[in-house]
């Protein structure tokens, strides 16, 4: 067979693994393991990792930058910023109550800080009030994925929708068939539409747009 040093890096990665795994440690310490693979290699050794943690009946950190190796690998995450302990908890369960900006970028959430009063938020600095299902009292977090954002080049008439605002584009990012659009205004957000949604509002950069979110697909919980 290959020798070690002659080992493609997926390779590598999996006879590393395996030797570790070899021993029946109590404590296994996985820092960054998948980080020096290509795209295609990391898919195919986080699969194989999964299974291995799986089955592994002691503990296992893993050290990661990657939020996809986290959600996918950990039964618990510990959420570290600037030196310090932000959230812990389940992947799951840190994906739907992200507590801080940098875990919602993470996990792909708008998300914003108020105070709700019944089925009301208003969100802080002056923000606006948004309608949720929730009846909450208190300081909140209030969440919902760009996803949830519909985008109207003119005001809509007859719209029952409570939660509309006025925006700009100040950004767009093209995913495959989609795009990411981000919005300032009176709440700043990203919005995510297809590409042909974008060509018929004529979106670019500086085109003012109005935002519209169902309250049934935001998400209020406690500060």
């Amino acid at each position: 067979g290959a020798k070690p040093r002659r080992l493609s890096g997926g390779q590598a990665q999996r006879v590393a693994l395996a030797r570790a795994l070899a021993t029946r440690p109590r404590l296994l310490l996985l820092d960054e393991p998948l980080a020096a693979l290509d795209a295609r290699t990391r898919l195919d050794v986080r699969a194989q990792l999964r299974r291995h943690l799986a089955e592994f009946e002691a503990v296992a950190v893993l050290v990661t930058h990657d939020p996809l190796d986290a959600m996918v690998l950990a039964d618990r995450l510990v959420v570290v910023e600037d030196g310090g302990i932000v959230q812990e908890g389940a992947p799951g369960d840190i994906a739907r109550r992200p507590r801080t900006d940098y875990i919602a970028q993470l996990v792909g959430l708008n998300l914003y800080r108020g105070h709700a009063d019944g089925h009301t938020v208003h969100i802080d600095d002056d923000g606006p009030a948004i309608t949720i299902t929730e009846d909450l009292t208190g300081p909140v977090f209030l969440a919902f994925p760009p996803g949830a954002v519909t985008l109207h080049g003119e005001r809509p008439t007859g719209s029952s929708a409570r939660n509309l605002w006025r925006c700009e584009v100040s950004g767009m990012e093209t995913h495959g068939d989609q795009i990411r659009a981000a919005l300032t205004g009176e709440l700043p957000l990203a919005a995510d539409l297809t590409t042909v949604a974008a060509a018929e509002l004529d979106l670019h950069p500086g085109a003012t747009v109005w935002a519209t979110v169902k309250a049934a697909q935001t998400h209020a919980y406690p500060a």
